[in-house]
């Protein structure tokens, strides 16, 4: 008889047979304890009797899991009752006044809306998210608690970073740098977030308050950046000049950053010398051709750019799905993507920087990467991104956590 002890000490193997990762024909993966074994993919799996599981996956079309770079899921209204916009908003202070009325009109807890939206997001093979949640005296640290709350039902499944987001401004709402402060000390945040230093919050030391809490609790930054021209590029210069002075590279991350499309070739690719030289990251979330960051051209230049979902069914917009093979899609139709390789690039980003963006390592189907992959119907990774197949399966660390679109 076999001891508890002997069996627990056994590696656990399992055996996906018959899959194609990103594309070709069918063969076997062997996992082990979560990451793919040393002998990578092969056509046999494992040897017989070795394997604790053995996963039929019928020649499905494998890909690696998603990474969500900047989502706010705080803020959706995701399975509630159909929330009917009435009005237009004209900049960002109108859009956060609806987000107040928003949350005061929903009954369901942010914590609870949160968890649905990102179950979802798991369930249609998102890995990890970066969680940006609203900090304001309006809502003290309401999001943030919520946005845990969801992140620890969650754990296993999906990762989560946390941002303390000043949706609000810091100089526009006072108080706001104190919460924050509060956020660092209690645990809830991974990063320190900030927005417009120069538009929005019209504040000369915002970037002051934001590196200086970073610094002092050892957090990652966070940066949104929405304004165009000058006005966007003096803050993002300022940020990278922060960046290397406080030797913070691969920790700050600037999003959306509208003021970078406009730019000249060579002004675009000088500038993305810079970013790539201190290690700051971008984050682009593809909502249409004018605003959504020329991603190969950064990657070419060594800068990191995460993909993210932004808002999902919120006071914002109606629109948004939590999905990131559609956010590829998306990010691949905005840059007008036609060849394989442009299409491809889309998903790989979100898979491969996203997962550099967040800290987690490369899920490749190489010997030692993780087992975290999503099974499609589908020839390859290209037509994966045009069709946006459904997912028939989601593995975690060699776990399935999800089929057909729904948790396990």
């Amino acid at each position: 008889m076999t001891s508890p002890n002997v069996e627990q000490s056994r590696p656990h193997t399992v055996v996906f047979r018959g899959i194609r990762p990103l594309g070709g024909p069918p063969v076997d993966l062997t996992v082990v304890d979560g990451v793919v074994d040393a002998a990578g993919v092969g056509a046999g799996g494992a040897a017989p009797g070795t394997a604790s599981e053995v996963v039929d996956c019928a020649g499905l079309l494998a890909l690696p899991t998603l990474v969500d770079a900047h989502i706010h899921p705080d803020k959706t209204s995701w399975g509630e009752p159909w929330y009917t916009r009435r009005r237009p908003a004209h900049g960002i202070a109108d859009h956060v006044a609806q987000d107040v009325e928003l949350s005061r009109s929903l009954p369901t807890p942010v914590g609870v809306r949160a968890h649905r939206l990102l179950a979802h997001a798991a369930a249609c093979g998102t890995r990890a998210l970066r969680a940006h949640a609203d900090v304001a005296p309006a809502f003290g640290l309401e999001a943030l608690v919520g946005v845990n709350e969801a992140r620890a039902a969650l754990a296993g499944v999906l990762d989560v970073q946390t941002v303390g987001f000043p949706q609000h401004g810091l100089r526009q709402a006072p108080g706001t740098d104190r919460l924050l402060d509060e956020a660092a000390r209690s645990g809830l945040i991974d990063l320190v977030g900030g927005i417009d230093p120069a538009g929005f919050d019209d504040d000369p030391e915002h970037l002051d308050t934001v590196f200086g809490l970073a610094e002092r609790h050892r957090l990652g930054v966070d940066v949104h950046l929405h304004d165009r021209g000058a006005r966007g590029l003096a803050p993002l210069r300022e940020i990278i000049a922060r960046t290397r002075a406080l030797d913070m590279g691969g920790q700050v991350t600037v999003s959306h950053v509208f003021c970078l499309p406009g730019l000249e070739p060579r002004e675009l690719d000088e500038l993305a010398d810079e970013l790539a030289a201190a290690g700051v990251s971008l984050t682009t979330v593809a909502a249409d051709s004018v605003s959504v960051l020329p991603h190969r051209r950064l990657r070419a230049h060594g800068v990191r750019v995460g993909i993210g979902s932004d808002g999902v069914r919120d006071a914002w917009s109606p629109f948004g799905t939590g999905d990131m093979l559609h956010r590829a899609h998306l990010l691949g139709y905005c840059t007008g993507a036609r060849l394989d390789e442009e299409l491809d690039a889309c998903y790989l980003g979100a898979a491969h920087d996203g997962a550099a963006l967040v800290g987690l390592p490369r899920a490749d189907f190489t010997p030692g990467a993780p087992a975290d992959f999503l099974l499609v119907d589908g020839e390859c990774l290209a037509q994966a991104v045009v069709d946006v197949p459904q997912r028939r399966m989601v593995v975690r660390a060699g776990r399935i956590v999800a089929r057909d679109g729904a948790l396990c």
